[in-house]
């Protein structure tokens, strides 16, 4: 017998990230698209979410009701701004339906909503749900460690030029991962370099950003001493591989306890 098939609400139906989910859960025997919404004045609102991803008629209509879209929803998939990620996530707890939030620019205080919420309906929330890209969470402090402090750290993220946060989410990430391996405060971080007097300072770390043409996403960590530098890189050729790493999160959450959960969780675990 097939499983019971999971029915998605889609937050930010008419951007990038919000069509190729809808796409690739409408065309997937697992998931079913039950509800999409944009903020009120989008262009798309009142179309067909599923013409608006291009992947033909799903008969279900954008719009701006965020609490009707999520009337029999099993998950909600978020990938939208932090402001409205916060809305929606006071709504999901009304409604007790589970989130996967892949905004990214959230601060401090946006960051203990999630947790708060993860404490009534499970939540995964990660900058970035490619399964390289959380590889590359797993490799990169562990090479941070081994190396120790004799090799300068610099990170360089490349997107997009309409992006609007920089840096990167998963640049972020990164930072705070490899930061605590090499025992470097992260408050010692440099984000770009200018000026006459832009020497390394002993223990930093660059953080550094690119936004330029149609580029997908790519991550580089850099480690180098005398002699030698070591370069880790994940570069996304296609927004499928985060909007697939997001159908799977939502799969995983099904019948999932409260809690905040993470993509390790769902993509390392040997028994998911």
């Amino acid at each position: 017998m097939n499983e019971k098939i999971i029915r998605v609400a889609v937050a930010g139906a008419g951007g990038r990230m919000g069509g190729r989910i809808i796409a690739l859960a409408s065309e997937s025997s697992e998931f079913k698209v039950i509800g999409a919404f944009e903020a009120s004045g989008h262009p798309v609102i009142g179309r067909d979410a599923g013409i608006v991803a291009g992947c033909g008629e799903i008969k279900v209509v954008i719009t701006s009701d965020c609490t009707r879209s999520l009337e029999g929803a099993d998950v909600l998939i978020d990938f939208t701004s932090p402001s409205a990620t916060i809305e929606h996530i006071q709504i999901a707890l009304q409604h007790n339906v589970p989130m996967v939030i892949g905004t990214t620019g959230l601060e401090k205080d946006g960051e203990k909503i999630i947790e708060q919420a993860s404490k009534k309906i499970p939540i995964i929330a990660a900058p970035n749900m490619s399964v390289g890209v959380n590889l590359l969470f797993r490799i990169a402090p562990l090479i941070a460690e081994t190396l120790g402090e004799d090799y300068d750290i610099e990170i360089i993220e490349a997107h997009h030029n309409k992006k609007k946060d920089a840096p990167s989410g998963t640049a972020m990430k990164l930072l705070d991962l490899v930061s605590s391996a090499a025992g470097i405060e992260k408050e010692n971080s440099v984000f770009g370099r200018k000026g006459l007097d832009a020497k390394r300072k002993p223990r930093e770390i660059g953080v550094h950003a690119v936004r330029a043409g149609d580029i997908v996403g790519e991550h580089t960590v850099i480690f180098a001493t005398t002699g030698e530098r070591i370069e880790v890189t994940h570069r996304a050729s296609s927004r499928d591989t985060f909007a697939l790493g997001a159908l799977r999160a939502a799969k995983f959450l099904i019948g999932k306890p409260a809690g905040k959960y993470s993509m390790a969780d769902v993509l390392f675990k040997k028994d998911n």
